[in-house]
């Protein structure tokens, strides 16, 4: 019985978190806006889990914690490309307004963030041939790689409220992320993972009982950006081409 329950949680965690995403994907595509999901998240998400298979190669962890890296991984690619074609007109992209250093991540096509991305893997692969044998920069990359994924709530945080709203945030995707990383929390201290899992999990966490704090406090309706005409969006787009 507990051999069963125990694989029956492994494969919860390998598939589960991936499948959050699943209907906020099919939220943009029905609506063809992806306004209120910060892309942010899957940057974060992709780069963290890349980080964690590297992670795996120094220190062997939990064989269905890998399997959700990769399935996280073909998740977010798909979800950024469905983000990136159906972003909001009013968006950096759109009007060339980008304030990040280098416009990073509001790249306007989806093969700048694969060409990002590819350099990404090569520079962490080289390190990794380097100082791969290296306990210290081991476990360095674990913290690396579960401090990245636990700051993953962090600019949805932000962008709701900016907005002071969660339009276009579903409930299910937030229902998951508190279900799943109060689950993931429990299953790390039982399994006995590294204690970068754990102390990473807690503090992500405490950020998704914030973002449960934000919806009771704001609501979902939709902000004024998303309230504005047709013609209010062609004219914001007319007047900064000029």
């Amino acid at each position: 019985m507990t051999t069963w329950v125990s694989t029956l949680a492994s494969v919860g965690m390998a598939v589960g978190p991936p499948l959050v995403y699943a209907d906020q994907a099919y939220s943009i595509v029905r609506k063809q806006d992806a306004t209120g999901f910060s892309r942010d998240v899957c940057a974060i998400l992709l780069l963290a889990n890349i980080t964690r298979c590297f992670f795996w190669l120094g220190n062997r962890f939990e064989t269905a914690l890998l399997v959700q890296s990769f399935l996280m991984i073909i998740a977010q690619l798909a979800l950024l490309y469905i983000c990136i074609r159906f972003r909001p007109r009013l968006s950096p992209e759109s009007l060339g307004a980008s304030t990040r250093p280098f416009s990073f991540w509001q790249w306007p096509t989806y093969t700048q963030h694969l060409e990002f991305l590819a350099a990404f893997i090569l520079c962490e692969s080289i390190l990794f041939l380097i100082l791969g044998r290296s306990e210290v920069f081991v476990s360095i990359l674990g913290f690396v790689a579960l401090g990245l994924e636990s700051t993953l709530p962090i600019p949805q945080l932000i962008s709701n409220y900016k907005q002071r709203s969660l339009y276009g945030f579903r409930m299910s995707t937030l229902i998951g992320w508190f279900g799943g990383d109060s689950f993931k929390t429990v299953y790390f201290f039982l399994q006995g993972s590294p204690l970068q899992f754990k102390v990473c999990a807690i503090f992500q966490l405490s950020i998704d009982c914030a973002i449960v704090l934000q919806r009771i406090w704001y609501g979902n309706a939709p902000p004024a950006t998303a309230l504005m005409e047709d013609e209010d969006i062609e004219q914001a787009l007319a007047l900064d081409e000029e």
